[in-house]
C-alpha cells in the first residue's frame, strides 16, 4: 500500500473557529448592552439599531450583487458593522442620518477597500466619525433616559453626556449606565461582561483593552481630573473592548498591541484633556488603525535562522 506525502503551503494547523463564529460571538457579547441600551432610551433606540443593521446588510447584498461577487451577508460581519453603528449613536439621531452611516461603513470603508479583512479602519467606527463631522448639530443630540420611578417616558430634551456636562455622577450611576449617552456605551458593567466572554472563548485577547483603559486611567490620576468619569462615562469601554480589537485594523503581534492600546489610551486622553471634543475615543483608534502597518513592520519578529539581505 502506497504512502502518498502530502506537501501543503502554510498554515499547517488550522483553528476550528470560522468567521461567522468569530462575528457571532462578538453580537452575543454585544447583545446585553444593546438590550439595556433600548430599555434605558425607549422604542426608538431599538428602530435605529433595526435600521442600521437592515441597512449594512443590504448595502452588503446589493454590492455584492452589482459587482456579480459571491454573497457575503452569510459571514454576519455586515450584521456585526450595523450593530456595532448603532450602538454608538445616540437614541435622537434622525433615522436617515443612521442610514447613511451603515451605508458608508460598509460600501465606503469596508467594500472599497476590497471588502472584509482589507479595511484599513474599523467601519462602524469611521462611519460615526464621518456622521460626527458631517452632522454635528444632529449627532450631539442625547435623550435623557427611561425614569421608571416617575412617568415611565424618554425624556427627548437635549442632554449631554456625562463627559460633557457638569452634572455630578455617582460611581453606580456611571458603572450601570443610568446616564445619557449613545444607546450602547452606557452600561460599562455590561461590556465589561461582554469583553470577559470573548476573552473565556478566546476570541479577542486582554492586551489592547488593558494597555488602551489602563494608559487613559494613569493619565487621568497625574492630571487630577476625575477617573471614574473618565474610565466609565464615555466610549471607552465599548471602543476598548469591541472596536480597538478588531482583527484587520489592530497590530498581529503581543508587543504591538500593547503598543496600540497604549497609543489610543494617550490619544484619548490628550483630546479630551485638551480639545475641544469631550470625547476623543472614536478619533484614537482611526489614528492608530492608519499607524497600525508600522507598527506591525517595527514589531514583528524574525524567523528563527533568518538573515538580512546583503544590498547590492
Amino acid at each position: 500500500m502506497s504512502k502518498l506525502l502530502k506537501v501543503t503551503s502554510s498554515p499547517h494547523i488550522r483553528h476550528e473557529d470560522s468567521t461567522r463564529g468569530i462575528m457571532l460571538d462578538v453580537i452575543i457579547a454585544l447583545l446585553p448592552a444593546a438590550v439595556y441600551g433600548c430599555i434605558l432610551f425607549g422604542l426608538r433606540a431599538a428602530i435605529i439599531l433595526a435600521l442600521t443593521i437592515t441597512t449594512a446588510v443590504a448595502s452588503e447584498a446589493v454590492w455584492n450583487i452589482a459587482l456579480k461577487k459571491p454573497q457575503t451577508i452569510g459571514d454576519l460581519s455586515a450584521v456585526l458593522t450595523g450593530l456595532l453603528l448603532g450602538m454608538n449613536l445616540s437614541s435622537q439621531t434622525p433615522f436617515w442620518i443612521a442610514a447613511i452611516g451603515s451605508v458608508v461603513a460598509i460600501i465606503v470603508v469596508k467594500q472599497m477597500f476590497g471588502g472584509l479583512g482589507f479595511n484599513f479602519a474599523n467601519p462602524a467606527m469611521t462611519a460615526r466619525i464621518v456622521l460626527l463631522v458631517s452632522f454635528a448639530g444632529q449627532m450631539s443630540n442625547y435623550a435623557k433616559p427611561i425614569e421608571w420611578w416617575s412617568s415611565g417616558a424618554v425624556d427627548a430634551l437635549s442632554s449631554a453626556t456625562p463627559l460633557a456636562c457638569e452634572t455630578t455622577y455617582t460611581f453606580r450611576q456611571l458603572f450601570f449606565g443610568m446616564h445619557s449617552g449613545a444607546i450602547g456605551e452606557t452600561s460599562s458593567f455590561l461590556l465589561i461582561i461582554g469583553g470577559l466572554y470573548l476573552m473565556l472563548r478566546r476570541v479577542i485577547k486582554p492586551i489592547i483593552p488593558v494597555a488602551f483603559i489602563g494608559t487613559v486611567a494613569i493619565a487621568t490620576l497625574i492630571a487630577g481630573a476625575d477617573l471614574k468619569l473618565a474610565i466609565f462615562g464615555g466610549g471607552l469601554m465599548l471602543g476598548a473592548i469591541f472596536m480597538a480589537t478588531d482583527y484587520v485594523t489592530t497590530p498581529t503581534t503581543n508587543l504591538g498591541k500593547l503598543v496600540f492600546g497604549i497609543g489610543c489610551g494617550l490619544i484619548t486622553f490628550v483630546i479630551r484633556q485638551f480639545g475641544s471634543l469631550p470625547e476623543g475615543v472614536s478619533y484614537a483608534i482611526l489614528l492608530m488603525n492608519i499607524l497600525t502597518p508600522h507598527i506591525n513592520r517595527l514589531t514583528l519578529s524574525k524567523p528563527f535562522g533568518a538573515k538580512e539581505v546583503a544590498k547590492s
